[in-house]
Parts: C-alpha cells; structure tokens; sequence
C-alpha cells in the first residue's frame, strides 16, 4: 500500500478532449508526466499538434494529438474509432471540452443554449457512449476499472454572479449526467465530476484579467487553481487510490463554494 501504487498511471491510455491548451492542457500535462499515454482532442488542431508534440519531447509518457470538433455526432463518433483502430483498451477518459456564454438577461441569445447544452452535456454523453465498450475491455482483459472524469464547475453547484445562464444550466444537467451513469457502468467503470473553480484558461481570460484580485481575495485559499491541482485530482481519481469512489461531485475550487454559501 506504497504511495507510487496508489497513485500510478503509468502506461495507461488515457483520452483528453480539450487537451490542447487551458484546464485540458493541465490535465494532460499531469498524465504525460507520470508515464501515461495520453490522447488529446479538441476542434484546434494547432493546439493539438503543438501540445502534443511539447508533451510528448518532456516525456517520460507520451501524447498524441487526433483533432476532432466535438460539437458533432460524426465527429465523436471518429475519434472513438480512430481510438479503437489505435489501441486495445482505454483506461481513463476525461471529458474536458466545453464553451460558455456570458450575456445580460434581456439579450441572451437562444442559441447560446443550443450551443452550450449540445457541446458540453450531449456530446459528453456522445463520446462516453462510443467509448464505454474500450473502457470495459480495460476491466475484462486486464481488470482495471475504467474511468471517466468529467469536467464540471461550481456554477452547476451554486449559481454564479455572472450572468452565465447556459453554461450554468449545462453544468448542472452534466453533474447530474455523471452520477446516472456512474449507476449504469460500475463495477466496471467508475465515473466521477470535479466541479472546478476559478482556473487560467481562455474562458475565464475576461473574469481573470479583470477581477483576480477580488476573487481571489473572496476564496479561503486566496488563490487562482494551479495546474498541480486538477492534475492531482484526475491522477487520483484515474489510480488505484481512486477505484473505489464513483458518482461523486468533487469540488476542486479552493473553497469558493464555502465561501459562497457563508454568504447565503
């Protein structure tokens, strides 16, 4: 029961959509760090390439980039079946790609909604579908419980300030999503949410730029997430120290949702 048992990756298969830059790249960066082989995927096939290739020269695990926009059924549907031509098993696929959409009430537009609720809740759903018959040959032909880590966010928790209405919504119904299918998948796959707080990455750019003082200042921590700290929790929840937890919610925020219910 030594710690590097506990907790090492090595050698898995691990799938990353998002992979290419923001919290994906955090994640994947984690994984290729300890000795995984990591697949990273998102509609920026630039970013794909150059992280992959970064990640790949660091080492000692490996990444490869396969390009896909997410946001389509077809385009899920490939990546699953370029994944199955690639490799026997999947080990841990982690379900990072997702948009927001920020706008006052009165003009918030209807198809943020269709956006939203398409990228981050049904083609989760998509992906996960066409992927759970590799992460269950994990189980039946090595006996590794495969995982499923879904990126969702303390605004599908607590409702945010910002007038965030989508992206809130879709969080919410994904959080939801993973504790159903959690129920559906064990003993062979485990499935588990971090609803993440304030991280650097494109879609907190504005808030970040603008406000970071303030909240960070609002948050027991005082601070912004570091990469370290949503790698820690994929990698612990992609180990055998993480085989026993499923359906779960797990806030990786630095308290913001203490804080926020202090308030309350």
């Amino acid at each position: 029961m030594d710690i590097h048992s506990l907790f090492d990756v090595k050698g898995k298969v691990v799938l990353c959509t998002g992979g290419g830059k923001g919290v994906g790249e955090m994640i994947a960066t984690g994984y290729v760090k300890n000795g995984a082989k990591v697949y990273i995927s998102s509609r920026d096939s630039k970013a794909c390439e150059a992280t992959a290739s970064r990640l790949t020269k660091e080492g000692p695990g490996e990444c490869i980039a396969i390009p896909a926009d997410l946001s389509k059924y077809e385009e899920c549907v490939r990546l699953a079946n370029e994944l199955e031509k690639r490799e026997k098993v999947l080990h841990v696929l982690v379900n990072n790609s997702g948009v927001s959409w920020g706008e006052p009430l009165h003009s918030y537009p209807d198809s943020a909604f269709t956006k939203l609720l398409t990228l981050n809740v049904q083609r989760v759903f998509t992906l996960t579908q066409k992927l759970v018959p590799l992460l269950e040959k994990a189980h039946s032909e090595e006996g590794f419980v495969g995982r499923i880590i879904n990126i969702g966010s303390i605004n599908g928790v607590a409702p945010p300030g910002l007038e965030t209405y989508a992206y809130s919504a879709s969080k919410a119904a994904l959080h939801q999503m993973s504790r159903h299918l959690a129920k559906r998948l064990g003993p062979k796959i485990t499935v588990n949410t971090l609803a993440l707080g304030p991280f650097r990455s494109k879609m907190m750019a504005f808030v970040l730029e603008n406000f970071e003082s303030e909240l960070a200042e609002g948050m027991p921590m005082k601070r912004i997430g570091a990469p370290e700290d949503v790698a820690a929790a994929c990698l612990w929840l992609s180990s055998k120290g993480g085989e026993w937890v499923t359906g779960t919610i797990v806030p990786i925020d630095g308290g913001s949702l203490v804080a926020t219910q202090s308030k309350l």
